[in-house]
């Protein structure tokens, strides 16, 4: 497939908001992913601003890169915050020569295995309602182009979660973002309960559990409560991923 289809499929995909249950978690798990693939990245996540103005992961392409957004928001300093406070791209960051910007937040990447990182807001206009961070494990430089291309990714998905609540009461927005804030909490449970009940990494129990939601087109909040209440197994999950 060349570039330009790719690029094609991906814009369609995150433009294909108008549905009947639009699963706002999904969806941003989908920027994500995207955004790594074609900025060659090594992993991606997403900090949205909920209905009191406090910022909280709600996506991310592993639980190390989690790990990271979590400790950034948590020691108030790295570039995800900048990029979100500023409305401005923050990009081609060295962390080895970031440890007088960002001290704290610079030690934990590099002991992850990062050596650079990017960060994109999430804006409409002025507007602007979170940021997504790249994660690379080599020193990767984006060029112009690279960095347009991450913008308009980000761009599409912020007028996906708010096309059509700009008519509406600014509640109805601020509503459908803390809907994906609550569902993180949900996902994080269920994935709890299967690494106590089967041993599955916290990755691959997401992974299952989309993997499921998508298979039997259902929420993944939906699928994250089975596993909770113990009506879905982690065997169960399996056996569908095997059958895929």
């Amino acid at each position: 497939m060349t570039t330009e289809k790719r690029l094609t499929r991906v814009f369609v995909e995150l433009a294909d908001t108008l549905v009947a249950e639009f699963d706002a978690l999904d969806f941003l798990h989908t920027l994500t992913e995207r955004a790594v693939e074609l900025l060659h990245a090594d992993a991606a996540g997403v900090i949205l601003s909920d209905q009191h103005g406090h910022l909280q992961v709600v996506a991310s392409t592993s639980n190390r890169a989690q790990v990271l957004e979590l400790f950034e928001l948590q020691g108030a300093e790295g570039p995800c915050l900048d990029c979100f406070n500023t409305g401005r791209v923050v990009a081609n960051v060295d962390l080895d020569d970031a440890e007088t910007r960002w001290p704290h937040f610079s030690a934990a990447s590099i002991q992850a295995g990062y050596r650079s990182t990017h960060a994109i807001p999430l804006r409409l206009r002025d507007q602007v309602i979170g940021a997504m961070n790249l994660f690379c494990i080599d020193q990767t430089t984006l060029s112009d182009d690279d960095l347009e291309l991450a913008q308009a990714l980000a761009d599409i998905a912020t007028i996906g979660l708010l096309q059509e609540r700009a008519v509406r009461q600014s509640e109805l927005i601020a509503e459908q973002l803390q809907t994906a804030l609550n569902s993180r909490v949900l996902i994080e449970q269920a994935k709890g309960v299967l690494l106590a009940r089967a041993g599955v990494d916290v990755d691959e129990a997401f992974r299952l559990m989309r993997n499921h939601s998508r298979g039997h087109n259902q929420l993944l909040t939906d699928v994250a409560t089975a596993v909770i209440d113990g009506s879905l197994t982690a065997r169960e999950l399996g056996e569908r991923r095997r059958s895929d």
